[in-house]
């Protein structure tokens, strides 16, 4: 059942609320606020218009209730909030959501948010979302990029994306613009205010500084604290383990929850303790104190009507992890239960949530032109010498797993020193059409990051552990069967090779799915966010 009550702040409605009583609801527990008494005057005048965005891209998980229950909290002091589905952001982040499915996949964010806010009982009546792409792509949007980078210093533009955007000797253009495209949202979508954590402060001041000189108002800034996920650092939706999904059953919760990193006496970097902090305490906080049941040995049951009680007494280890998750278990499960009950019982919902988020596995077809076409393996060097007539050509026999090793003509003789090829472990592409060379008959490609410039080129590298043979497959993928021989007149390792890149941490990626060997992730120790060729 929904989570209901009548007594408290968190059940008033905006409009029979005092000021004071308005900003501590939109206030409490953030971290920072940029313009509180620009906050406090507006709010004297009206109710503030506040916008929070996130990009569609994985599937909604629990450690979406901190955002949403700093939303709850403004809907109940009467705010008017947008939520911005930034899909276009989505679609350059990495291509990690292929465009045809953004559509999808933004109609079950938004499915999403409602459930999770109507499951905590928040009127839904001043809240709206929004699309970036509605309105991203406008003359007039455009217009203002142009006018911002016309007022932009490179280093102003990367300082403010110092802590969202991954910093690196030559960064995607992307990168640089994205604080300023952000800072823009504030102004179209109309707003007094932006949410986010404090992570993105650095834009926020940014955003501050450079919108008045384009004639717009300077914006407040609401900040939450970064909360630990459940395995001790960021919740993401990547980390299966750290992820709790919307829909996952109450014995799956459970399951996540006793993996769940919560060292004993531990309250500065306890996942489990942020979350009862900025999610259990706001919504359930005003209606019941915070229950841990324990057997009678253990000490019985105890209540915590304060946040800060609850963390004392673990502080002190007067309550073990053990009780304090099995605590949790509940309360999630309650949050979940109205949530589950809505897919559940809506064949569109579970239609929706099918084909927003389909199974890899089963898209893979032998018609379907995915990465599990290709035969990458794991190769060990066993003999290199220069190519007689081509002096950037190295002769490589490759020892793939195969009965006799293979003769691979390489590109490297300018980049790696031949006494680094020697016994080296490669990653190679077993399955292309074999071709002569400078006369050589060469049978696969080792596959490398490669920079333009300055022209630099480095093999890829195998995870230690790996040995000659192993094969490497694409993250969600490893269900594929390769081709014996890509085709070269269907042009797919072309048309694959395109989406083959190292990421900003070195990570070797296929559309933002890694690429992993038995041992671990492939990966590039000195080239970042370079095609693999």
């Amino acid at each position: 059942m929904a989570v209901n009550g009548d007594a408290g702040v968190g059940n008033m409605n905006g409009d029979s609320m005092g000021v004071q009583k308005k900003k501590e609801l939109i206030t409490r527990n953030l971290q920072e606020v940029l313009g509180e008494d620009r906050l406090e005057n507006m709010l004297k005048e009206r109710d503030i218009k506040i916008y929070w965005g996130t990009a569609t891209t994985g599937k909604p998980h629990v450690a979406y209730f901190v955002p949403m229950s700093k939303v709850a909290d403004f809907l109940r002091a009467g705010c008017e909030v947008t939520i911005l589905f930034a899909d276009v952001h989505a679609y350059l982040d990495n291509m990690k959501a292929p465009w045809e499915l953004l559509a999808l996949r933004t109609t079950y964010y938004e499915e999403a948010i409602k459930a999770m806010l109507m499951s905590i009982d928040v009127p839904l009546d001043k809240l709206k979302f929004v699309k970036g792409s509605e309105y991203q792509f406008t003359k007039e949007f455009t217009m203002d990029v142009y006018r911002l980078s016309s007022l932009i210093t490179e280093h102003d533009a990367r300082k403010a994306g110092a802590e969202v955007v991954k910093q690196v000797d030559h960064p995607l253009l992307s990168g640089l613009l994205y604080p300023g495209l952000q800072a823009l949202d504030e102004e179209y979508l109309k707003c007094d205010a932006q949410f986010g954590g404090v992570d993105q402060r650095k834009i926020f001041t940014f955003s501050e500084k450079y919108l008045p000189q384009l004639g717009y108002a300077k914006r407040i800034h609401l900040m939450n604290p970064m909360v630990p996920g459940l395995a001790g650092g960021k919740m993401s939706s990547s980390e299966v383990e750290s992820k709790i999904d919307l829909l996952d059953s109450p014995e799956d919760v459970k399951k996540k929850l006793k993996k769940a990193f919560c060292e004993p006496g531990n309250v500065k970097d306890n996942g489990v303790l942020s979350f009862v902090k900025h999610v259990l305490y706001p919504i359930f906080g005003d209606k019941e104190a915070f229950k841990v049941e324990r057997n009678a040995e253990n000490g019985g049951n105890i209540e915590f009507p304060k946040y800060e009680a609850l963390e004392e007494s673990f502080a002190k280890e007067e309550i073990h992890p053990a009780d304090l998750k099995a605590a949790v278990v509940n309360y999630i499960n309650r949050l979940l239960a109205p949530i589950r009950q809505r897919f559940q019982t809506s064949k569109e919902l579970q239609e929706l949530t099918k084909k927003a988020y389909p199974d890899p596995s089963k898209m893979v077809k032998e018609d379907f032109l995915g990465p599990h076409k290709l035969d990458i393996r794991v190769g060990k060097v066993v003999e290199v010498e220069k190519h007689p007539d081509a002096d950037s050509l190295y002769i490589e026999k490759i020892d793939v797993g195969e009965a006799e090793p293979r003769t691979i003509v390489s590109g490297l003789a300018n980049f790696v020193p031949i006494e680094e090829m020697k016994n080296r472990l490669v990653v190679v592409l077993c399955n292309l059409k074999p071709a002569k060379l400078k006369g050589i008959m060469s049978a696969g490609m080792v596959l490398c990051a490669s920079k333009e410039d300055p022209k630099d080129v480095e093999p890829l590298h195998p995870p230690t552990g790996s040995k000659a043979g192993d094969r490497v497959l694409v993250e969600s993928y490893e269900d594929g069967t390769p081709d014996d021989v890509l085709n070269p007149k269907k042009k797919i390792w072309e048309k694959l090779q395109v989406e083959l890149k190292v990421n900003p941490e070195g990570k070797a990626q296929w559309e933002g799915n890694d690429l992993l060997a038995p041992a671990g992730l492939v990966t590039s120790k000195r080239l970042s966010s370079v095609p693999i060729r």
